[in-house]
């Protein structure tokens, strides 16, 4: 472990203009942002990015921020996620590693092995115990108890896992080829349903819904376009964000483009706070690292009518 960093106290006063703009989190990572994840206990951001490193902020009130500690993988970290208790963090990366950092002693350990890099990795809130569910390119699915050096239990996948994503017992995955699996966790060593995403392009991302009153989950591909399934955002690597009302089928918030690709993106635990990275997201390979590309994380601080389902219209 190691600290670093000076707090940043660049937010201006909520009396004044500026307190309106998105403030830029201090001393982000030195390469591209693959990967960010609030504690569900407090406002401490992870971070993983392609420098081999997972940094953890304290976001501070006001838009504030200080760098805390930082752990490394030994190659481009792709995936973050912290336990339920907010005392634990977890990373997989291109090393083909799962890596577990201890907030309470800065200590990090290997828990996980792949035999290609983990491409995600999602803490499962099992009732009673807890699992870690690591995705990766060898097309597999491990699920990993804690208190055991080997999984406890390993899935096969019909291609190269690219994201996968859980809100207990639902979990949804997304691999090469478009396809979708959708898996029960009170059975979790198989899929209960296959399907191809409806969308024309590769899948970027899969997202649950965490407050809806039926089971869904939202599906993004790398054109941009985003399909729902049973408030929904939409990132993009032309630096675009949406917020959106899923049901309502309404845009609730544009963003001004920003001056790269959107990465990744995550809310703190009270929905108030919307952390993004502008970062370049690998989508045209290497040639497409080109000097001078942005590589910072903004913070904003959300409206009530920008996260808010809008009432319905009455007829």
């Amino acid at each position: 472990m190691s600290f670093f960093g000076a707090q940043n106290t660049a937010a201006a006063s909520s009396t004044t203009p500026a307190a309106e703009k998105d403030v830029e989190l201090s001393e982000p990572p030195t390469d591209s942002i693959s990967s960010m994840s609030f504690s569900g206990q407090a406002d401490y951001l992870a971070v993983g990015s392609w420098d081999n490193s997972v940094r953890i902020y304290e976001v501070l009130a006001g838009g504030g921020s200080q760098g805390k500690a930082m752990y490394q993988h030994q190659g481009p970290v792709l995936s973050v996620c912290w336990n339920k208790e907010g005392n634990k963090i977890f990373s997989g990366g291109a090393d083909n590693a799962g890596r577990m950092f201890d907030v309470t002693t800065g200590q990090a350990t290997q828990i996980a092995q792949h035999d290609a890099p983990i491409k995600v990795v999602r803490w499962i809130d099992v009732p009673g115990s807890g699992l870690l569910a690591t995705g990766s390119w060898d097309k597999t699915i491990k699920y990993w108890d804690l208190r055991n050096p080997t999984p406890v239990a390993t899935v096969t996948l019909p291609e190269r896992c690219y994201t996968f994503d859980v809100q207990y017992p639902l979990m949804v995955v997304g691999t090469a080829e478009r396809h979708i699996q959708i898996f029960n966790l009170t059975n979790p060593n198989a899929a209960y349903k296959t399907l191809v995403s409806p969308l024309k392009w590769q899948t970027r991302v899969v997202s649950c819904f965490t407050a809806a009153q039926n089971n869904g989950f939202a599906v993004g591909s790398v054109e941009g376009r985003v399909a729902i399934h049973t408030d929904a955002l939409a990132t993009g690597s032309d630096g675009t964000i949406h917020f959106w009302d899923k049901d309502a089928r309404t845009r609730l918030k544009t963003f001004e483009a920003a001056a790269g690709p959107i990465s990744t993106t995550t809310f703190n635990r009270n929905g108030n706070i919307f952390a993004y990275a502008i970062s370049y997201d690998w989508s045209k390979g290497h040639s497409g690292m080109t000097p001078g590309l942005p590589n910072k994380i903004m913070l904003h601080s959300c409206k009530d009518e920008e996260v808010r389902k809008r009432p319905a219209r009455k007829a």
